[in-house]
């Protein structure tokens, strides 16, 4: 069953160091756990690492045995095949069985063909289990806010493609679906129930319009705010969940600043430099704040003929900052798609670029 896993990182520094190159590769195919940022050899050492730079990527036409491999690299069979398990689910490596033992080679030859043969697949797979947006987005037509501003920052993205597979006890299309994108990690556990925490968010996700934020979501679902974070913060990292600035609050934020403001620095302070007389704030807002009357529905209808970005401009006079939430990326189901299908085809593009260094380094090697 085809199976990738994708990690998102800097392209490497250099174009000629082969063996970081093969480390690159590694790393960004998930193809051992994460070394700890103090490892000597940078992984050039390890089982995996050898099997690519000595065997695989050194000589790409040639098949290699299980027990060859064994003996040249000091592991006992099922330790190579445990070591081969994701290149081959990935369709960069093939078996074939003869005289009793699996025989392991690069599918078509070489790396480039490796490469070309683990993208269209992963590219198809892709597209295909994306289709079930179609069926359970249910975020309306009118999802954008009347500001847009850019996500708070993007973290690099983990990404998973997998094969289609039927589904076990306790488990629904659309949890199998989260598994196998990545949306419940790399190991769901008891996640992928189609009652889960993580499910349930996802589907809030899926049927709200507006950005949702942590406290929003933990209250709605009765789940602990420091987890409902995580599994939030998990979804973003899979480029399909992104943080944004809730726009759509403006009003509450303006009124806790503006009421703020008022009580530590008074009138005065609001008028010349918290924006008052800068922006001409209409002279009722002030007698509501002296009243104590003053309400987020009173600012929004004071405010209702200013543009959006000088109300903007406004809170960041009055020191104010907007509260962050949580929506599924696009302001429609195909954005979604379009933007998962971009993340997926920027990584193998880069795999593509240091495949190719891989293989012209490995001639002069």
């Amino acid at each position: 069953m085809f199976d990738l896993r994708l990690d998102e990182i800097p392209l490497p520094a250099s174009k000629n160091d082969r063996e970081k190159l093969i480390s690159w590769l590694i790393d960004t195919l998930c193809l051992h756990r994460r070394r700890g940022e103090n490892a000597a050899d940078d992984g050039t050492f390890s089982p995996i690492h050898r099997v690519l730079s000595e065997h695989l990527f050194m000589d790409p036409s040639k098949g290699y045995e299980t027990r060859e491999l064994a003996e040249n690299l000091g592991l006992t069979p099922a330790a190579i095949h445990h070591h081969f398990v994701r290149l081959v689910s990935a369709g960069l490596v093939s078996t074939s069985s003869g005289k009793g033992w699996k025989n392991y080679y690069l599918t078509g030859g070489s790396i480039e063909k490796a490469i070309s043969n683990m993208k269209a697949r992963a590219q198809l797979i892709h597209s295909q289990r994306l289709e079930i947006f179609d069926e359970v987005w249910n975020r309306g037509k009118k999802v954008a806010m009347k500001i847009e501003l850019p996500p708070d920052g993007k973290p690099s993205a983990l990404l998973r493609v997998k094969e289609w597979g039927p589904l076990e006890e306790g488990e629904s299309e659309l949890s199998r679906f989260m598994a196998d994108i990545g949306l419940l990690g790399e190991r769901p556990g008891k996640e992928i129930a189609a009652d889960s925490l993580s499910v349930r968010i996802f589907e809030m996700l899926l049927n709200s319009g507006a950005p949702i934020s942590i406290d929003e979501a933990a209250k709605a679902l009765d789940g602990p705010k420091p987890r409902v974070g995580r599994i939030l913060e998990r979804f973003r990292s899979t480029g399909m969940v992104e943080r944004v600035a809730r726009t759509d609050r403006l009003s509450t934020a303006l009124w806790s600043a503006m009421t703020t403001q008022y009580m530590r620095r008074g009138e005065d302070w609001l008028l010349k430099k918290g924006g008052f007389e800068r922006l001409s704030i209409p002279n009722s807002l002030l007698k509501n704040l002296k009243k104590g009357t003053c309400k987020p529905e009173t600012i929004e209808r004071a405010l209702k003929s200013m543009d959006a970005k000088d109300q903007m401009l406004l809170l960041n006079l009055l020191g104010g900052r907007l509260p962050l939430g949580h929506r599924l990326v696009g302001m429609d189901v195909s954005m979604l798609k379009q933007k998962s299908m971009d993340d997926l085809n920027r990584v193998i593009r880069r795999i593509e670029k240091v495949g190719q260094l891989v293989a012209k380094n490995s001639l002069v090697a």
